[in-house]
């Protein structure tokens, strides 16, 4: 709804002659962003690792299951999840910036 108001507000205002444009300004990092940005590093340096651990950690499981003789087929659900967290952590930076087009993209 709120969309709609402001999709209205926007063809009122581009009907007017000589009304002024509405902004679009560029962005930029706040200050103190750089801060920010490097516990964002960090943060992802740690999933990384944690993903790296968790593959690790599922391959020692399913060869020592194989030893066995129980196959480590049983394992394959951990392995799926390990590696949907490594994409979900890979493309999480895709995943914002294509939503926050998204709603840019529905106030003009």
């Amino acid at each position: 709804m709120h969309f709609e108001v402001l999709n209205i507000a926007a063809d009122i205002m581009a009907a007017v002659p000589n009304a002024p444009s509405i902004p679009n300004p560029t962005p930029e990092q706040p200050p103190g962003g750089a801060g920010f940005l490097k516990i964002l590093g960090w943060a992802a340096w740690v999933v990384f690792g944690l993903a790296v651990v968790g593959l690790l950690v599922v391959a020692g499981k399913m060869m020592i299951d194989n030893k066995a003789g129980h196959g480590g087929g049983q394992h394959a659900q951990s392995l799926m999840i390990v590696l949907t967290g490594c994409i979900i952590a890979a493309v999480a930076s895709g995943i914002v910036g294509a939503v926050v087009t998204a709603a840019a993209g529905g106030l003009v």
